[in-house]
């Protein structure tokens, strides 16, 4: 035997040897060597392997360390659904005798039928994951998502080594395997401890951690953090002759050296059921890791087809929770927190009580409105209990034990407990029409957001900054090197280096990507500024109107509304987020001292009927007819603002009470400010449509892409749209004028046909780019 020969006998060797040790530790619980020897074992596969790379094979254990950085998780569209099952609300005994019920009366059993048989397991308290395994290698692993289409993380799933990347011989064509990721108690606790030497962020519960590290970007740190799996089910299977019940699936997936809950049986009828929820509660505490409750499967396949005829979701399966665990405590505070992004929460701060096996102190309250609608007040009695067993919650006020002071007192209000201002910077607060939640309009420099509004600052959509990720903007703000935006652009390279995991040349490529950033589009840089309501189309809409930030800074709330689908709440947060000195001094400071010149990509028609202009402007008793009359007699906006009382009442249909109306409107310093900023961003109001520019088949019109376009990407498809003022949106609607058709366009083809939308391909959508361009 060459020695070629031997070294990949030996590498087989070797990897059949590590995985047969995984298989024992990590699914069967089972230690058979000690960890030294299993790193011998490893180590000398390594090498083999580094040696010789043309030996490395996809299921190797080696290649669980995790692969390269992902810009961002792929969406992937489940060949089967991942469909939930029924939660039962009800924790008493009868949920499981009316799951019975329900299932023999669907199957048409009588009294003297024999019971149905069930498959009971336990329900998981992780993430819901989907393993694709073809000829019995795993080829792709993705999240729930929403039941139709979830998330690619097989680079991640890949470090997990209770899941073989190989099953064992036997295995079906294809193997879709659906499952739970969870984290173990003891697993977390260890974690939690490492994160706090490393003087990290701490994970809140097991469920939470787990679901993080699944969706991690960089694989080399999921490969790090302790995960585990379990199989509960299948998706799509080729070339498998299937058992005919759940319980021998499960069987068979062991089988094939997948881990399956040994905490599973297969009972008779309703007590069977009953009996099982039972049990497991009574020891649930003494699982080694989380659950919410149980579930139950009719057994046989064939009933489950049966039972699944006519309906979108599982009705042979239904999950019964347990009931979580409540105790009573008292209120001492209500304090409010401000989150990354300035939103407002109200928190509980609480006599301290044991809860669900940890002590709880401090329970948030979600928002103002879920405080009012409980009737929450500082020095109730309130019954706490941790929802699901893991998220804390002030489940009910004891109105009996109310003392008679607080009952004499106002339900608790977030604004005048805070006095209008933000806890942390003193900066306004905000609430919009119709939303639940308070924010601080501080946002470019209050402390408590500045993490979050560097991030997003410096993400792709916005300034576009490489190399600035959440690590070291954490660094930079726990360092106290930056304290606002500003403060980037005088960052220094010795004070980068020093920072944790950043060499010279790291350092040199982020001085020289926020250098870069300095002439960003002014659509952009509106993005970037992180005005609460302001997302990416709106900035595009203000850059494109005003064509200057000082513009959008001075405009008036009213002169905002001129902008297309600018309403009164976001024009006031626009207005308000200004009229923050702070805020105006931090862009003052990127444009005049960190030398940021925002650019202008593209512009709106900015020609406007006179008729239609006064219309708009709402004068009190002047509506649409009378615009009309009043643009066709004065011909221009500045005579009919300068026109006399006498000359108004010349006008068809003006009487003195609306010549009085109109001057008063006109001599109001407010409405004439807005006017001449509207005039200032371009606006050119003429007698009629004639100065207008020609009717475009694109400006004002939405556009919805779909499928694959072959002369032009979808991203420049978008920004040739956006300049000659389409609008592009992500989803048909009734709202849509044209879908563009490309390559297998998929659901929203249909949509649109059921809509009437106009369907143009992609030589029509060259078309009317070509003839539409000023």
């Amino acid at each position: 035997m060459s020695a070629a020969d031997k070294r990949r006998r030996r590498a087989e060797e070797l990897r059949k040897e590590i995985n047969t040790h995984n298989y024992l530790y990590y699914t069967l619980d089972r230690l058979a060597i000690s960890d030294a020897q299993y790193d011998k074992l490893l180590r000398e596969l390594q090498e083999i392997e580094q040696s010789h790379p043309e030996l490395v094979t996809p299921d190797s254990p080696t290649q669980r360390v995790g692969g390269k950085l992902l810009a961002q998780l792929e969406p992937v569209r489940h060949s089967v659904p991942m469909l939930s099952i029924r939660t039962e609300s009800d924790y008493e005994s009868s949920s499981a005798a009316n799951f019975d019920t329900r299932i023999r009366r669907e199957l048409s059993l009588s009294n003297v039928d024999s019971p149905i048989e069930y498959a009971c397991e336990l329900k998981f308290d992780g993430l819901a994951i989907s393993l694709r395994y073809e000829y019995g290698r795993l080829i792709r692993a993705v999240t729930r998502g929403d039941g139709e289409v979830g998330e690619d993380v097989t680079q991640n799933i890949r470090t997990i080594r209770s899941i073989p990347l190989q099953l064992s011989v036997g295995a079906p064509e294809v193997l879709e395997v659906r499952g739970e990721i969870y984290m173990r108690r003891s697993d977390f606790e260890k974690l939690n401890e490492q994160q706090r030497a490393l003087k990290e962020k701490t994970f809140v519960n097991p469920r939470n951690a787990a679901a993080g590290i699944v969706r991690q970007l960089d694989p080399k740190i999921a490969a790090k953090r302790p995960l585990s799996f379990f199989a509960y089910g299948l998706g799509e299977t080729v070339g498998w002759n299937m058992p005919a019940k759940h319980s021998e699936v499960l069987d068979a997936l062991a089988a094939f050296h997948l881990p399956v809950s040994s905490d599973r049986k297969v009972v008779q009828g309703a007590d069977g059921l009953v009996s099982f929820h039972r049990d497991i509660g009574e020891r649930r505490n003494t699982l080694p890791f989380d659950i919410d409750g149980v579930v139950y499967k009719v057994n046989r396949i064939d009933l489950q087809i049966r039972l699944s005829i006519g309906t979108r979701f599982p009705n042979w399966a239904v999950a019964h929770k347990f009931p979580p665990q409540e105790e009573m405590t008292t209120v001492n505070d209500i304090k409010v927190q401000v989150g990354r992004t300035g939103r407002l929460t109200p928190v509980a701060k609480l006599s301290p009580v044991f809860v669900g096996g940890v002590t709880i102190s401090n329970v948030t309250l979600h928002n103002e409105d879920q405080v009012q609608k409980k009737d929450i007040r500082i020095g109730d009695t309130v019954i706490v209990r941790r929802a699901g067993d893991v998220i804390p919650e002030v489940f009910s006020v004891v109105f009996e034990q109310r003392p008679p002071q607080v009952a004499a007192g106002d339900v608790w209000d977030l604004y005048t407990s805070l006095g209008g201002k933000c806890p942390v910077c003193h900066s306004t607060i905000l609430r919009e029409q119709d939303k639940v939640d308070w924010h601080c309009m501080g946002g470019l420099h209050c402390p408590a957001q500045r993490e979050g509004a560097l991030l997003h600052f410096v993400s792709r959509r916005a300034m576009d900054i490489e190399g600035l990720g959440e690590k070291l903007v954490e660094q930079l703000v726990e360092k106290n090197l930056v304290k606002t935006v500003v403060d980037l652009y005088t960052l220094k390279l010795q004070a980068l280096v020093e920072l944790e995991r950043m060499a010279d040349i790291s350092a040199g490529n982020v001085i020289a990507a926020i250098q870069k950033s300095k002439r960003p589009t002014l659509a952009r840089f509106v993005y970037a500024l992180g005005i609460p309501e302001v997302g990416e189309t709106t900035a595009k809409d203000l850059a494109r109107f005003f064509g200057d930030i000082e513009l959008i800074m001075a405009a008036r709330q009213r002169t905002l509304q001129y902008v297309k689908d600018v309403g009164p709440e976001v024009a006031k947060s626009i207005s308000q987020f200004f009229s923050e000195k702070r805020n105006r001094e931090v862009v003052e400071n990127l444009l005049l001292e960190a030398g940021i010149r925002p650019t202008v990509d593209s512009e709106i028609s900015k020609h406007v009927a006179l008729s239609g202009f006064v219309a708009w402007l709402k004068i009190p008793q002047v509506g649409e007819k009378k615009a009309t009359n009043l643009a066709a007699h004065f011909g221009s906006l500045d005579r009919l603002m300068s026109a006399t009382e006498a000359k108004l009442m010349n006008i068809p249909g003006v009487t003195r009470k609306v010549a009085e109306s109109i001057r008063r409107f006109f001599s109001d310093d407010e409405n004439r400010i807005v006017i001449e900023q509207l005039k200032a961003a371009g606006l050119k109001i003429g007698v009629s449509g004639a100065e207008s520019v020609k009717a475009s088949e694109v400006a004002g019109k939405t556009f919805v892409l779909t499928g694959t376009l072959e002369t032009m990407t979808r991203e420049e498809a978008m920004e040739k749209l956006e300049k000659l003022g389409g609008k592009v949106s992500g989803s048909v609607s009734s709202k849509t004028n044209y879908l563009v058709a490309g390559d297998k366009p998929g659901s929203k083809l249909d949509k649109a046909k059921e809509l009437g939308v106009k369907v143009i391909d992609e030589r029509q959508l060259s078309r009317l780019i070509r003839e539409n361009r000023k």
